[in-house]
């Protein structure tokens, strides 16, 4: 045997193993982006999907168990028309990167009601949700929850039915028609003084700072959508006098 072959590295030296572990490493990563390039429309399609879910679950339009996604899709298009507004409550036509978005509830033709997105600071990250009013422009009729990275069992039990249902009712004005907001009581909301009890929900033990935020959230979307509940709140006081009620047309609302 010659002095050439002695020297030649054999299958496992060193430097064929960091060639190989290179090698593998490549082929595992062009693997995991052409499944992550090949499953991003689905992730995007299901992210679309569970956000109908909850935005139809604060209209109370289904309830906790989610249906199959045919249904989902014609409760949506039946029931939930997108709106953007400027900050005076303005129906806009064309795209503004300053616009209030928001969601109508629909029966029949006639507005049920709206639906404001919630996306507000957590304990350890965003919460996403929606909360959603009858048209009234002042009492709740549900909340959903759509993302957090709060605590399971603590925080997290935000997105619980329990939870969510005691939003039901609830006032965004005092019996003065002052906004008081909706907020998260430390405790029970029973244990508040009357004039406090329409305006909060049970707190969840053990999580004080994740009802303090969504609390503060949840205040600062209703004064920032402030001009669309005013809006609806005109409405309803036009329509209470009217004998035969007309069908709700937020282009024709009075501010």
């Amino acid at each position: 045997m010659s002095e050439a072959d002695n020297k030649a590295p054999g299958k496992n030296s060193k430097t064929n193993v960091i060639l190989f572990a290179l090698l593998l490493s490549i082929i595992c990563s062009l693997l995991i982006s052409l499944a992550a390039v090949g499953l991003k429309g689905f992730q995007i399609a299901n992210i679309e999907l569970d956000k109908k879910v909850n935005i139809l679950k604060a209209a109370d339009l289904i309830g906790n168990k989610k249906p199959a996604k045919e249904k989902i899709n014609k409760l949506y298009d039946t029931h939930i028309k997108a709106v953007m507004v400027d900050d005076q409550g303005k129906i806009l036509e064309i795209y503004d990167p300053n616009s209030l978005n928001f969601y109508v509830f629909e029966e029949n033709g006639v507005i049920k009601g709206y639906i404001l997105p919630i996306n507000t600071r957590g304990l350890w990250g965003k919460i996403h949700g929606y909360l959603a009013f009858e048209n009234d422009g002042q009492t709740v009729s549900g909340f959903s929850v759509f993302s957090h990275s709060e605590t399971p069992g603590l925080g997290g039990e935000i997105e619980s039915a329990w939870f969510q249902k005691n939003f039901k009712g609830k006032k965004i004005l005092n019996t003065q028609n002052k906004f008081v907001s909706v907020g998260i009581a430390k405790g029970k909301a029973a244990n508040l003084s009357e004039d406090k009890q329409a305006h909060y929900v049970d707190g969840i033990s053990g999580a004080t700072l994740t009802g303090r935020f969504l609390s503060e959230g949840i205040k600062q979307t209703l004064i920032k959508y402030d001009s669309v509940s005013i809006t609806f709140r005109h409405r309803q006081l036009k329509t209470q006098k009217d004998e035969n009620p007309k069908r709700i047309n937020l282009k024709n609302t009075e501010q």
